[in-house]
């Protein structure tokens, strides 16, 4: 049963969220065999004030 966490800075639509779900389910299905009916996936919208890259918040720039 795989499970997949993925971690997005917010602000991607619901349509980008289906395009990925599916793409990510169908590429486990491939490469592990997994039926799609046991993947899950779990997607979590972090607000841009919350993660930083090179000494600078994603917010400010």
């Amino acid at each position: 049963m795989p499970i997949v966490q993925i971690e997005l800075l917010e602000g991607r639509t619901l349509e980008q969220k289906r395009s990925l779900v599916e793409k990510v389910t169908q590429a486990i299905i491939e490469s592990t065999g997994a039926a799609p009916e046991t993947v899950s996936i779990i997607i979590r919208d972090m607000p841009k004030e919350n993660y930083a890259k090179a000494g600078k918040l994603a917010s400010d720039k």
